[in-house]
């Protein structure tokens, strides 16, 4: 059996192709030297261990031993893992999407032993076919111009380089924050609202659930009920197809048809901790209990199939099965008859549109197309489901990625804690902390800096934006919704590493990757949301909370220069930037700050109540006093009372009077 420089590696996605006929050698030094040593050009291949067709480029291609006598004799082939890496993976799908005017995984990039590209793509048959280049034929004319014609390529790969270079130094635009940003990024949206399936455009269609919380909360500022409905047809649509496993719970990662029936099959991390918070916050919002089902489903899934023993959660599941695409979530009527019988098969089958001819290469993919919108499951079926769960996962095994990633874990958090909050359920409270405790453990260094992941034992690589905008996030609700200063104090110790190490403080805007870690072939400020809300969105969250829960000039001039950056840089096309929004709109329209002094904690009849209530809250205490007040000096004007406990409530820097009863309080908000 074949064995590369891969094997000793960590990421499921490496050690995939570590027996691969190709020399692959993982990013890094040893790489670079001997590309330059034998003066040979790069192929670097980025992808991620659930990705379908990266699976399908390894098996026709990677595999091969004609390709890999090609790659082994004319380039240095290396792999990496973009939930590793994602510096690496964001520079060069910019050149991908510059030169291309698209992107995606498997990502292939050519480019020279000092990392300038002069060739970018993604998925590529082993031989040309229907118009698409062929990775034989790429690779051997790219070998004969290196011989041949290295100038050519070498000063392609400047002007590439070039060019990304003087795109960066464009982001240096502000302007004046305004709801006007809102406004219009709602038209965009509902140009490309379909109103037959929910969702925006036709197909492929995305979750993209942080688009819909900022409809959410856009609906619930202005009163606007189509808004609102946008977004709340959209998750009930998206629950009625195949993307949401009716068996399992969660969705997968996106659907290829406009009625969100076949998905693109990967089951991730990030996105059901999207959907569980944006799920959550629908059901406040309507009180409908099928948002609440919708999420429960979701935050059932994550504990049950992607959480480790320890508490992290995994980074998510495999397309393939047995290798084949979705063969692990088809079924016929056979089958399912003889597992259940024909009386509950016959039901079971007519509910969720199970037929002879089939929805999906013969098989079956559950839904309830044929239902109206915001259908529940009945007990019955509920049970049934049970039992098709129990058989599915003896049938066919789905290959887990169980790296643990801090950014998606602080996602998880979350979601978590709104579960918590939203629905007292003190599960999902303990699902947080244990998955916060492991951060702690095991992605934090001696000196508090983040690391980016852990996978059997060791944790790796300096951590990013991301890490650091998310997990702050999370530290933020879990403090609003715990009221322990630990979490608090936590949150601003990141976010000042945050700044300190990302922070662009002449134009605004935070760098992908720190000012002291591996310097790439640029540095990007990414601030458009993709899969994920960009991290420069939330750390603008973050930024904006702290100015508020501080009171702290510093804190403010950050939120400031932040929110112009942004202001000035998402105007042309406001709908890729909701997270943006959603921090523009609280520093633009804040909610009521609330100081809580006490003796000890919050009194527990209390704390329901004040952990649901949308507004910035501070628990001052004999334990915290002094700690609190280093961070928000303010708070040493409060004092604390003999017993009891104060309830101060500010708006736009004016107070009302103290109260000492949560009955009083009720009343003013």
């Amino acid at each position: 059996m074949h064995e590369n420089h891969l094997i000793h590696e960590k990421s499921p996605y490496l050690l995939q192709h570590a027996h691969n006929p190709v020399d692959w050698y993982p990013w890094g030094p040893e790489a670079f030297r001997v590309a330059k040593q034998n003066n040979l050009p790069i192929f670097l291949s980025i992808g991620y261990s659930t990705c379908h067709w990266c699976h399908v480029m390894e098996h026709e291609s990677f595999e091969d031993e004609e390709v890999a006598n090609l790659l082994n004799q004319q380039f240095i082939a290396i792999k990496v893992d973009r939930e590793e890496r994602p510096d690496i993976d964001t520079v060069y799908m910019e050149v991908c999407q510059s030169l291309t005017g698209s992107g995606g995984w498997p990502l292939t990039i050519l480019m020279t032993p000092a990392q300038k590209p002069f060739f970018a793509g993604t998925y590529l048959p082993k031989h040309a076919q229907y118009g698409t280049a062929g990775l034989i034929e790429l690779l051997q004319e790219v070998s004969k111009l290196w011989r041949e014609q290295p100038e050519m390529l070498l000063h392609s790969s400047e002007q590439i380089a070039a060019e990304l270079q003087e795109r960066s130094a464009q982001f240096h635009r502000a302007a004046e924050p305004s709801l006007s940003l809102s406004d219009r990024a709602v038209r965009q949206l509902q140009d490309r609202f379909d109103p037959h399936y929910g969702g925006f455009g036709s197909a492929p269609k995305f979750p993209m659930c942080h688009n819909l919380l900022f409809l959410l909360r856009y609906a619930a500022r202005t009163k606007n009920r189509k808004v609102q409905e946008m977004a709340l047809q959209t998750l009930g649509h998206m629950y009625r197809g195949g993307l949401f496993d009716h068996i399992g719970g969660g969705c997968s990662r996106y659907s290829t048809d406009r009625r969100w029936l076949i998905p693109h099959f990967e089951k991730m991390l990030y996105d059901n901790a999207l959907l569980a918070y944006t799920t959550l916050e629908a059901f406040q919002m309507t009180s409908r209990s099928f948002f609440r089902t919708m999420a429960e489903q979701t935050l059932q899934y994550l504990l049950r199939e992607l959480t480790s023993p320890e508490g992290g959660f995994y980074c998510g599941q495999d397309a393939d099965s047995d290798g084949k695409e979705g063969a692990y979530y088809g079924f016929t009527p056979q089958e399912i008859e003889h597992l259940l019988g024909p009386k509950d098969s016959a039901a079971f089958c007519a509910y969720f549109g199970i037929t002879p001819r089939g929805n999906f290469e013969g098989q079956n993919l559950p839904n309830l197309l044929d239902h109206p919108l915001y259908t529940e499951p009945p007990a019955e079926i509920e049970s049934l489901c049970k039992t098709v769960y129990q058989y599915r996962l003896s049938r066919l095994e789905l290959h887990l990625d169980d790296k643990i990633l801090t950014s998606w874990n602080a996602l998880a958090i979350v979601a978590f804690t709104k579960a918590y909050t939203v629905l007292d359920d003190v599960r999902y409270l303990e699902a947080a902390q244990q998955a916060h405790a492991f951060l702690q453990r095991h992605l934090r260094t001696a000196d508090s800096r983040l690391l980016v992941r852990w996978r059997a034992g060791e944790a790796a690589y300096p951590g990013q934006l991301d890490d650091y905008a998310y997990y702050a996030w999370a530290l933020l609700e879990l403090y609003h919704t715990t009221f322990d200063f630990s979490y608090f104090d936590e949150a601003v110790t990141l976010a000042t590493t945050m700044v300190h190490s990302f922070f662009d403080n002449q134009h605004g805007g935070f760098y992908f990757y720190a000012s002291d870690a591996e310097q790439l072939l640029t540095r990007p400020k990414e601030f458009y949301d993709g899969a994920l809300p960009s991290g420069n969105a939330v750390a603008t969250l973050v930024l904006v909370r702290l100015a508020a829960l501080t009171n702290e000039p510093d804190w403010r001039t950050y939120a400031d220069l932040q929110l112009r950056f942004l202001a000035g840089n998402i105007a042309d096309f406001s709908m890729a930037h909701c997270f943006a929004l959603l921090a523009l709109e609280e520093a633009l329209d804040p909610p009521k700050s609330l100081l809580c002094s006490t003796v000890g904690s919050v009194p527990s009849e209390a704390q329901p109540f004040l952990r649901k209530q949308p507004i910035h809250i501070l628990v001052k205490n004999t334990n915290n006093a002094p700690a609190l007040e280093k961070i928000a000096p303010y708070t040493a004007n409060y004092p604390i009372p003999a017993n009891g406990v104060m309830y101060y409530l500010c708006r736009n820097g004016a107070c009302l009077a103290p109260v000492e009863q949560l009955e009083q309080l009720k009343e003013m908000l």
